[in-house]
């Protein structure tokens, strides 16, 4: 079959998707072998020859920039090519469908998958913003959400003079539809932090309504309602909406800044807690008048009243609690770093929480009976004030960290395993000391034991990487699919406290819920304090 190659590399194999100045193809990579996206840039007929060489060292600037960026919820950007008279734009190919589509096909989204995908965009811009680089076209169309439930920000800095939606071209002249722009940048072309703050705020607020903000008949009703007007009311963002009122708002001064914006998005990512349903009593039977048991308080009594008002109390509160439980993970062998689930399916999150990982030798696999479960044992002096719902673990090894009150705990070896009572969900922290070496380099070498031996079903790398929190350490995240078919999302972090002494703490959750657990991650991350030594 004929195909175009472009820079005698890369083999367009059909076009997936398109814009006001460019298309997106997926191509071949002929020398490495691998699937690529390639945005073609392509000017349109009104622009000078100046305006069209401005656009080529614009774009090739922009894009060496953004691709400095190493980032999971960021499109990678692999290479940046001039050829047939025009930039193209090489970059990581995500099977997924883009925000856009997916509120077209399958309609609005909840407001906590919403939030769960605002902090993965936020965390994404953050990276940028912190590299130097603006995205300048934040839209849902530029939101991907992959088909293993990564959600990745593309088109890092090529705005500029891209004319989809809410982009500008040139002074005084607006292409498509502004509705994902902010007011001052309608107003003056301004491109800021603020600015893309603003534009999260809009396509967040187009997740769960169906529609932008400011979504009116033709560019200048939206324009003057841009201009002129508050945004339109979110009628079911929920919990969401604090946090959407604050990114819309007209003044940037105003406007919440990234970690105001990240800890609302944090609060309305958590599971809506589960109200009881009313319960409908049964007639009560008719008796003899000889019966003796005692006659019952009528359903109006105030004793009553008070039982039924205790019990709808206590299921709330186990329903909250269950709702900020950490989703956690399953563990690697400490031994091999091979994440533990990956020969033995039933210990994936999915599996039943009786009898999950029985007899597999796994560390956490194999929890005992309850007689040997313990409450998480607080410090005599806690380091600062938790979160509702969390509670200190001083373990007798030395370290001390974070975790939810419900949970219990018990030891596997040199692992310590948190659990929700009546659930698989893990959470684990190896204290077994020793780590010599590079971590990353020591990552990388248990990746290729893991896909050498096929331990894990459809097994997909996202990052191995310096450690985010802990100086000298490294991540390992991926995914695969569990027994049932689910896409799991794992990551450890592996890190030195000493010369003698390392950790690692691990983490597992639905990939589709990943976003929305980071900021548990975080906060366990944070709260952590080894032992001395």
């Amino acid at each position: 079959m004929w195909r175009v190659l472009i820079a005698e590399r890369y083999s367009l194999v059909k076009p997936v998707g398109s814009g006001g100045m460019g298309r997106v193809w997926l191509a071949r990579d002929e020398m490495l072998r691998r699937e690529v996206a390639i945005k073609e840039v392509v000017p349109p007929d009104w622009m000078t020859a100046e305006e069209r060489e401005m656009l080529r060292e614009t774009t090739i600037r922009e894009a060496r920039a953004a691709a400095q960026l190493n980032h999971p919820n960021a499109v990678q950007i692999y290479d940046v090519v001039y050829t047939e008279g025009r930039p193209w734009i090489v970059m990581e190919y995500v099977p997924s469908r883009s925000l856009q589509e997916v509120v077209q096909q399958d309609g609005p989204l909840p407001p906590e998958r919403v939030a769960q995908i605002g902090l993965a965009v936020l965390y994404a811009l953050r990276a940028a913003h912190v590299a130097g680089v603006l995205h300048r076209d934040v839209k849902p169309h530029n939101v991907l959400i992959a088909e293993d439930g990564r959600v990745v920000l593309t088109d890092f800095g090529l705005a500029t003079f891209d004319g989809g939606d809410g982009a500008l071209t040139r002074a005084g002249l607006i292409m498509g539809s502004p509705q994902y722009v902010a007011p001052e940048r309608a107003k003056d072309g301004i491109s800021t932090v603020e600015t893309d703050l603003w534009s999260l705020g809009a396509t967040l607020f187009a997740a769960v309504e169906g529609r932008s903000p400011y979504a009116r008949s033709t560019t200048m009703a939206t324009l003057t309602a841009l201009a002129t007007a508050p945004p339109d009311p979110a009628t079911h963002a929920g919990a969401l909406r604090p946090v959407l009122g604050g990114l819309l708002r007209k003044d940037p001064k105003h406007r919440l800044n990234g970690a105001e914006a990240e800890r609302l998005l944090r609060r309305a990512a958590l599971p809506p807690p589960a109200v009881p349903p009313r319960t409908r009593l049964l007639p009560r039977p008719r008796r003899s008048p000889d019966d003796p048991r005692p006659e019952f308080p009528a359903e109006g009594s105030g004793r009553r009243r008070r039982r039924l008002a205790i019990a709808a109390t206590a299921a709330l509160v186990a329903a909250i609690s269950a709702a900020t439980a950490v989703v956690a993970l399953s563990r690697d062998d400490r031994r091999t770093g091979q994440l533990v689930g990956a020969s033995v399916p039933s210990s994936s999150p999915s599996a039943p929480a009786s009898g999950a990982g029985a007899g597999t030798g796994m560390p956490c696999g194999s929890p005992p009976t309850d007689a040997g479960l313990k409450r998480p044992e607080p410090p005599a002096t806690p380091r600062f004030a938790l979160a509702d719902g969390f509670a200190w673990h001083a373990d007798p090894s030395g370290f001390r960290v974070a975790v939810p009150s419900s949970w219990t705990y018990y030891r596997d070896g040199d692992v310590v395993c948190f659990r929700e009572p009546g659930s698989p969900r893990l959470l684990a922290v190896d204290t077994a000391p020793g780590l010599k070496g590079d971590p990353v380099k020591h990552w990388e070498s248990e990746e290729r034991k893991v896909v050498a031996g096929g331990a894990l079903n459809d097994y997909r790398k996202v990052a191995i990487l310096p450690n985010r929190y802990f100086k000298g350490g490294a991540d390992w995240d991926c995914t695969w699919l569990s027994a049932k078919g689910e896409r799991l999302h794992a990551r450890q972090e592996l890190f030195r406290t000493s010369a003698k002494r390392a950790y690692t703490i691990l983490w597992i959750t639905r990939a589709l819920d990943w976003a929305g657990n980071l900021a548990y991650l975080n906060m366990i991350n944070a709260s952590f304090a080894p032992a001395k030594g």
